[in-house]
């Protein structure tokens, strides 16, 4: 039963993710690579988009 949670968490967070990613302002080439190794490697691939793929607005001051 908990591996049942942590894969719907898996899911759902990695939904989000190629969601953001199909929305993001990236080449074609790029959004396809990131979908791909999201859907390739789930856990390790959601994590590495976290860490290096959204990028936020920075405010310089």
């Amino acid at each position: 039963m908990e591996y049942g949670i942590l894969g719907l968490v898996i899911l759902v967070l990695d939904i989000y993710a190629i969601i953001k990613i199909v929305g993001s302002g990236a080449s074609t080439l790029a959004k396809l690579l990131w979908i791909l190794g999201i859907i390739v490697f789930p856990v390790v691939g959601f994590i590495v988009w976290l860490l290096a793929g959204p990028k936020g607005s920075t405010a310089t001051i």
